[in-house]
């Protein structure tokens, strides 16, 4: 019976990547997905299900032995997963809130005023430098927004407009792989202690790096980056000059973001805490600071923290919570042995791929070209199910990268890609032949400096 709980996430998972043809929000079959597969678990359509609380493997069937205590064994199974999941999402919805207070401030406006070039190379690598370390602390798919509508003020012909924003994309991934706060992914592995900061950091920065470099440095020969762009439209946007407010909370913001990792260190205690921290600092700072000379204190909702919350997208946040769970589901469904003990269905897999592909690093490269097809969210998360190397191991480090910057071989395989193309209308073959084999380039330049660093110097 266990195909079943298999061929529901199946389902699921393919309506999930189908979200454009079935015009159906992806969250809707995440939440129906995650709540059936655990459903048929209770209801015992399984040889049983195995509890990993604590790091011991614990294995319940809901047919044979007690059934109360074979009940409430499973209800503490599941609270352990919601709550492991639960701190993804407190951590994610107080960086968007200090992201959308930042926004609200007009803080981002800083950044774009200051961009006063018209040749289209210097233009071309400004943007990227500047997609590569914001995305870092604020993460990729809201870099991307921030300077894809920047993009619209310095350029007015769309067809040029659209190759910016594709590197964008590949700059604004390549910089949210090296940073525990810059992806989801890489928050995963680093709330899950699967990485460090520091260790995160330190071994795959290099690799960030050749991915964002290489394309740039290949792109900025082509034609379309030659020469200056046809009028200059950088015009200071004198609201946000007006705003005293801006800048302070724009450096307070990052600076809040940036000191969560910082928290952690200091504390040992989980990210959320230090991103609630964060959050209340920056929350409590936009309430007394005055963002006019001669400012209406009836106007004060309109920089709040409440209108920031109200300007989340919480159904990206449901949809984190499906497919982690279900994914979660998946993990805890027995579906055979290994030297004879009973493990879940991703431990299995695992060991099956592990097989078949002796390499990890073949394995994880390929996982990294899969994520251009399949969101990476769940096959980080299934990666974080089947294997169990310790902290800071470069196979989790690999993993970051290869699932970050990977997305950026197709337009709609990253959030930051379907942001793009959501924004500038760009074509998925368009796409597909003037900018994939520039973020492949950017990927296997990355990953074979990390394979190199990994057996040679590390």
């Amino acid at each position: 019976m266990a195909i079943i709980i298999i061929l529901l996430f199946v389902i699921g998972y393919m309506s999930i990547t189908l979200e454009h043809p079935l015009k159906l929000d992806k969250t809707v079959p995440a939440l129906l997905m995650a709540a059936i597969m655990w459903a048929f678990l209770s209801f015992g359509f399984n040889n049983g299900w195995l509890s990993i609380i604590d790091g011991h493997n614990h294995v319940y069937n809901m047919n044979i032995g007690d059934a109360e205590a074979n009940h409430e064994g499973f209800l503490e199974n599941l609270m352990h997963h919601f709550g492991k999941t639960a701190e993804i999402l407190i951590f994610l919805i107080g960086a968007m809130t200090i992201v959308e207070i930042i926004d609200l401030h007009r803080g981002f406006d800083v950044i774009k005023n200051r961009i006063n070039t018209t040749n289209k190379v210097k233009l071309l690598w400004t943007l990227g430098l500047i997609a590569f370390f914001l995305s870092a602390i604020i993460d990729n798919l809201t870099t991307t927004i921030v300077l894809i509508t920047l993009l619209r003020k310095l350029i007015s012909k769309r067809e040029q407009r659209i190759w910016y924003a594709s590197l964008i994309v590949i700059a604004a991934n390549a910089g949210g792989a090296w940073s525990p706060i810059g992806d989801v992914t890489t928050t995963m592995l680093w709330i899950d202690n699967k990485v460090s900061a520091i260790g995160l950091t330190e071994y795959v920065i290099a690799p960030a790096v050749l991915c964002f470099v290489v394309p740039f440095f290949i792109a900025s020969k082509l034609k379309p980056f030659q020469g200056s762009t046809e009028r200059k439209i950088f015009g200071i946007n004198e609201e946000s000059e007006r705003l005293l407010s801006s800048k302070k909370i724009l450096f307070v913001g990052l600076g809040a973001i940036v000191f969560v990792p910082i928290f952690k260190i200091i504390t040992g205690l989980p990210p959320y805490v230090g991103m609630m921290f964060s959050l209340g600092f920056v929350w409590l700072f936009s309430e007394y600071v005055t963002p006019y000379e001669n400012f209406n204190k009836n106007d004060k909702h309109l920089y709040s923290g409440h209108k920031a919350l109200t300007k989340i997208e919480f159904s990206s946040i449901l949809f984190f919570l499906g497919i982690l769970m279900g994914v979660a589901a998946l993990e805890s469904m027995v579906f055979g042995q290994i030297n004879g003990t009973d493990t879940g269905t991703l431990r299995y897999a695992a060991e099956s791929l592990s097989n078949a592909v002796p390499n990890m690093d073949v394995v994880v490269i390929l996982l990294g070209i899969l994520s251009s097809v399949i969101d990476n969210v769940p096959l980080v998360a299934a990666s974080m199910g089947m294997y169990s190397y310790e902290m800071d191991h470069p196979i989790w480090h690999f993993i970051a990268y290869s699932a970050g910057t990977g997305g950026s071989m197709l337009i709609i395989g990253s959030a930051a890609g379907v942001a793009a193309m959501g924004m500038e209308k760009i074509d998925f073959i368009w796409y597909l032949k003037r900018i994939t084999w520039l973020a492949f380039a950017g990927f296997i330049s990355g990953a074979l400096c990390f394979i190199f660093i990994e057996h040679y110097i590390r």
